[in-house]
């Protein structure tokens, strides 16, 4: 009988010895085993003290608009290099801002983005503090520009019948897609200026009875002047306000789509005798501004600014530069100085290289019309998608935006860093101040309303420039590489 039971007994010991043993291996893996750590944070590099910013872009996109952490203190400084010296006694005109023209186009592609995404980018672009570029400026069109999905006005009819009592007309796709917008920019920055510009009257009040081309009728006049005073009014009533208005977008070029011919004898007639009355009557604030062309025809603006009766409504002139120099900003400035200079567009074109026209628009508009007197910098066209559309047919298929929507994505190209480098420091009330132009280290420089001091300054050469940047009796040392820009606060 023992010896039957003994294999049971063994078995029975062996089974429990096994599982002791397993037991215990788990648990002994379950000590050792290691547990996640938390990632690891970043290295953040503490600014360094210094008494400049200095932010930076260079051509080659090594650097694109981002602060150097490095020490600028003003100081004594003995060297042979070009100075660059900021002189506060001497004040030119007040800025109003930089910014860009939002299309319908721009719209339209904003508003495909996610409530996430888009506010996103909304603040980014419009919202002021340490991380934005607190644009400052916006231009907007009457209706329909040649950057919107479709061509329209507020009081479109039927081929053959006319609205002289303007009994149709609607803001309604406005009120749909731009206005909404609008409002959530104003939610973001309640003092942004708007420019308001229109490419075409209604084509039942046009000779070509067409939206591309043709001139305003003569017996419209009157009619136009209030479709524009309602237009004014309805945005008001939306609770926008528009700071100016241009009365025709290049009124020397009928072949856009839409466009409106209106040589500088009908905008004079027109301004004197219907739109500047209107606008007194109807007690509206707005500046009413007049030619919104190339720089290449002074003599447009100048010869409306010398007939007293259409000048008394003017506050100034506005300048693109598809043709002419920018120094015929002065020209005009000169010749009228009691009436301001607005420069209100410019594209990039797709395809270019990123520093040729980093260098070109900071040469020329942010340095250049700001040094010819004008009171703000805007660009062409704020956003579009990655084909640059949409355009209406005839529009323009190459205009580069400065934000590229694809999706639920954006991307900025280099317009959004040419406005950036002046939009962010450059606060509306700052006073353009002096400063001399060394060789090929292009400047401007500005004083905002809160004391501080803003250069900007381009190496227009290829090759790397040091130079001092002198204030006061002292002077910092710096260096941009040939095309870089850089902007200095202090």
């Amino acid at each position: 009988m023992q010896v039957k039971r003994k294999p049971k007994i063994l078995g029975t010991i062996l089974f429990y010895c096994c599982w002791f043993y397993l037991v215990a291996g788990c648990k002994e893996k379950q000590t050792v085993r290691p547990q996640p750590q938390p990632p690891t944070p970043p290295v953040v590099q503490p600014l360094v003290k210094t008494q400049v910013a200095f932010w930076l872009t260079n051509p080659d996109l090594s650097t694109v608009f981002k602060r150097q952490n490095i020490a600028l203190n003003f100081g004594s400084i003995t060297n042979i290099a070009p100075v660059i010296e900021i002189d506060t006694t001497q004040a030119y005109q007040t800025i109003d801002g930089f910014g860009y023209t939002l299309t319908g186009g721009s719209v339209t592609v904003i508003n495909q983005l996610d409530a996430i995404k888009k506010a996103d980018l909304l603040k980014e672009l419009f919202a002021f503090d340490s991380t934005f570029i607190g644009v400052s400026y916006l231009r907007i069109s009457v209706g329909a520009s040649d950057l919107s999905d479709r061509v329209y006005t507020y009081d479109d009819m039927p081929a053959g019948q006319t609205d002289v009592n303007l009994t149709n007309f609607s803001l309604s796709w406005d009120r749909t897609q731009l206005i909404p917008l609008l409002k959530e920019i104003l939610n973001i920055n309640p003092t942004i200026k708007i420019l308001a510009t229109p490419w075409s009257a209604p084509v039942w009040m046009k000779t070509s009875s067409s939206f591309v081309g043709g001139s305003l009728k003569p017996e419209y006049y009157g009619v136009y002047a209030q479709y524009l005073i309602k237009y004014l009014q309805a945005m008001q009533d939306e609770g926008i306000a528009i700071d100016a208005i241009t009365v025709q977008n290049e009124p020397l070029n009928d072949n856009n789509n839409p466009s409106m011919y209106m040589p500088a004898t009908e905008q004079a007639k027109f301004i004197k005798n219907y739109f500047g009355p209107a606008v007194q009557q109807a007690g509206l604030s707005t500046k009413i501004v007049l030619y919104d062309h190339n720089a290449d025809k002074p003599e447009y603006p100048i010869s409306i600014l010398n007939d007293p009766e259409a000048k008394k409504y003017v506050d100034g002139s506005a300048f693109h530069l598809y043709a002419g120099d920018i120094s015929a900003l002065s020209t005009v400035r000169n010749a009228h100085p009691d009436k301001n200079i607005y420069f209100t567009e410019q594209y990039t074109v797709a395809g270019g290289s990123f520093g040729g026209d980093l260098n070109w628009h900071l040469k020329n508009l942010i340095i250049g019309a700001t040094r010819n007197w004008s009171r703000n910098v805007l660009e062409w066209n704020l956003a579009a998608d990655q084909n640059n559309r949409p355009y209406t047919i005839g529009g323009c298929s190459t205009c580069l935006p400065a934000i590229t929507v694809i999706g639920n994505a954006f991307s900025r190209n280099v317009s959004y860093y040419i406005i950036a480098h002046a939009a962010k420091f450059v606060r509306p009330g700052s006073v353009r101040i002096a400063t001399n132009m060394p060789g090929n280290l292009q400047n401007v420089a500005f004083k905002r309303p809160d004391g501080k001091k803003v250069l900007i300054v381009l190496n227009d050469s290829q090759v790397s420039q040091s130079f001092n940047i002198k204030y006061r009796a002292n002077m910092i040392n710096t260096t941009l590489n040939g095309g870089a820009v850089g902007t200095y606060m202090w």
